[in-house]
């Protein structure tokens, strides 16, 4: 769009979309895992309620991850403040009714600023859909497979994985996830290993995309219902 279309738009809507991403390990998948995902899910939620998307946010909190190469985190100052600035920005274009896609748990911190942010402004409203704990994808995901977690078939999708990539066959056993409140960057990379949380590292993707669709049609739920 250009800024044409959004003031015609904004002529009968105020909802926008603004995708929340990470570039931090994934074990074998891409470093933009928490960013591939997000970005397309909004898309897809958003098209054909012809809300738009605005692109991607590809950093977010992960100090825990900074000893795997190819990890950037921001700092919590950083972050916060570059989220109020993208906020302020939209809310003086005219948009009121704002919804986060987050794809990375790091960036919780999102949504604290965003409730302190929608009690200084009458009038607007912001929702964070995290996509992997919204419960009907929550519970598709453990119909499907009741063990994964972070890097593991969760997350693997034909676009977040790498070509000529091979991934280890088996399960991993579930690590203790608390170790990133306890250890320092270096030692949590010894105890995570390849960096998969635990689980199988890819499953079917007939069942990945039977997952994806149940995630598309809630995010489109939280864009298109619920506003006061």
């Amino acid at each position: 769009m250009n800024w044409m279309q959004v003031e015609e738009y904004l002529k009968t809507d105020d909802r926008a979309v603004v995708p929340l991403g990470s570039t931090e390990q994934h074990a074998y998948l891409s470093l933009l895992t928490d960013t591939l995902i997000p970005e397309r899910l909004a898309r897809e939620a958003a098209e054909p309620l012809g809300i738009p998307v605005f692109p991607v946010v590809p950093y977010g909190l992960s100090p825990y991850f900074s000893a795997f190469p190819g990890t950037v985190t921001l700092r919590l100052e950083t972050y916060l403040n570059l989220i109020r600035d993208i906020l302020d920005n939209l809310s003086r274009s005219g948009f009121r009714r704002i919804v986060f896609v987050n794809g990375h748990g790091g960036n919780a911190p999102a949504g604290a600023l965003a409730l302190e942010w929608m009690a200084e402004r009458r009038g607007h409203q912001l929702k964070v859909f995290d996509w992997w704990l919204a419960p009907k994808t929550v519970a598709k995901i453990e119909a499907v497979d009741p063990v994964g977690s972070h890097a593991s078939w969760i997350e693997n999708f034909p676009w977040t994985r790498l070509a000529g990539v091979v991934l280890p066959q088996g399960s991993k056993p579930l690590i203790d996830t608390a170790l990133k409140s306890v250890l320092d960057p270096a030692a949590f990379k010894e105890a995570v290993g390849d960096g998969n949380y635990g689980g199988v590292y890819q499953r079917p993707d007939e069942e990945m995309m039977a997952i994806w669709e149940v995630a598309v049609a809630e995010a489109r739920e939280v864009m298109e219902e619920g506003w006061a």
